[in-house]
């Protein structure tokens, strides 16, 4: 099989150049947002975001992955399966958000929220065309142009939610965009790597897929309540107003560790997967990272109550301090990334999923004890979390990477 060349390096900071555009583009958003709506719309498109990309947590079902890590005797076979399980895939995910969207308006009356719930569904209709394409291109070594295309489907999404924020000054602003941008990615990856199915390469097994897809399944969606299911929880225990200064504090703080973790994680599994010595590859992984986004944070951490006054303007000072605190999850993180993705490269996606469902268990159980003392302690008690659970979930993993004989 022939396997990507390109350094790690290289595929990494692509990825982080995609990543940063994309950062830097969502600020001007949360520059405009906290200009022309109110806490409340801010509060109502979290609420709707959050429940979104929960759901959207499932379509990180590890059939891609087989994809990328496919002999190539099987490659065709895999392909021809997989579009068929994207297919069927996604379309149950949009019938099951609309269905949600159907019951959030019955049980809370909530006829907007419920609306915008159902529009980021229909973003699940463009998907299946263009997946088998992606994988395809991670596994030919393309991750600079499908870094590209990420990057600019997220510039095109905050371009659009800025435009949007000045003529309709609501909610609506900041969730229409994800669908508008839908039918950029799809163009783009199609002429990337142009496929076609295979009929006479047969159907690959379904039962590979199911075996090493359900428990990354349940992975991405435990990951992902980790990272958004507090959003839900504060407007629950908060109300609205709490949760858009909630929405705004861990965007400005946390959106350079989530963005440079995506990317990390993006470039290390094919990475791993090419590699026969993984530990030195390990190694090399977490070298770069932790090199590259330590002092950057360190520098935001200690910026924080310059810029954020700057940018989000006048009445925003109480988000100052949990920006700067938030700012430092970004290196457990980083630690924690890696051994995900060692795990995983290593078809132990079990492991991952449990040492993933503890770190959503401690930061929502941390969210929940924090929450009566206002954010500030709530962005402590997510730090230390992080430090604490990430750091010894991870020492698996560096003991492999700096004394693999005795691992």
């Amino acid at each position: 099989m022939t396997r990507p060349t390109h350094s790690f390096l290289s595929h990494l900071l692509a990825y982080g150049a995609s990543e940063a555009a994309a950062k830097l583009s969502r600020l001007g958003v949360v520059i405009v947002v906290a200009r022309t709506l109110d806490v409340t719309e801010i509060g109502l498109a979290a609420a709707a975001l959050a429940t979104g990309d929960l759901l959207k947590s499932l379509t990180e079902n590890g059939i891609g992955q087989r994809i990328v890590a496919a002999p190539e005797a099987e490659l065709d076979a895999t392909c021809n399966r997989a579009h068929g399980l994207f297919t069927a895939w996604c379309l149950g995910l949009f019938t099951l958000q609309c269905g949600l969207a159907s019951g959030i308006w019955a049980v809370t009356g909530n006829a907007a929220l419920a609306g915008m719930i159902a529009l980021l569904g229909a973003e699940y209709l463009f998907m299946p065309a263009g997946l088998v394409q992606v994988a395809l291109a991670l596994r030919a070594g393309k991750m600079h142009r499908t870094a590209a295309i990420a990057g600019g489907q997220a510039v095109c999404a905050n371009l659009a939610s800025v435009l949007l924020a000045f003529v309709i000054p609501s909610a609506l602003a900041l969730v229409l965009p994800r669908l508008l941008s839908a039918p950029v990615w799809l163009i783009a990856v199609r002429r990337l790597h142009p496929w076609q199915a295979r009929p006479e390469a047969g159907l690959a097994p379904i039962r590979p897929f199911a075996h090493f897809g359900a428990p990354i399944l349940g992975t991405e969606l435990v990951r992902t309540a980790r990272l958004h299911a507090d959003k839900l929880l504060i407007g629950a225990l908060l109300g609205p107003e709490m949760l858009g200064l909630y929405f705004l504090a861990f965007n400005a703080g946390l959106s350079l560790a989530t963005s440079f973790s995506t990317a990390f994680a993006a470039v290390l599994f094919p990475h791993l997967c090419a590699r026969t010595d993984r530990a030195e590859a390990l190694r090399q992984g977490i070298g770069l990272s932790v090199g590259l986004v330590a002092p950057v944070v360190i520098a935001q951490s200690l910026l924080a109550p310059w810029y954020v006054p700057l940018l989000l303007g006048p009445g925003w000072e109480e988000v100052t301090t949990p920006v700067s605190i938030l700012c430092m999850a970004a290196i457990p993180t980083m630690l924690w990334t890696a051994t995900a993705g060692w795990l995983r490269a290593g078809m132990r996606p079990l492991e991952e999923l449990r040492g993933t469902a503890i770190l959503a268990a401690a930061t929502l159980a941390g969210t929940a004890l924090a929450a009566p003392y206002g954010l500030t302690a709530i962005a402590w008690t997510y730090l230390a979390t992080a430090c604490c659970a990430m750091t010894v979930l991870s020492l698996p993993a560096l003991r492999f990477a700096l004394l693999p004989e005795k691992a």
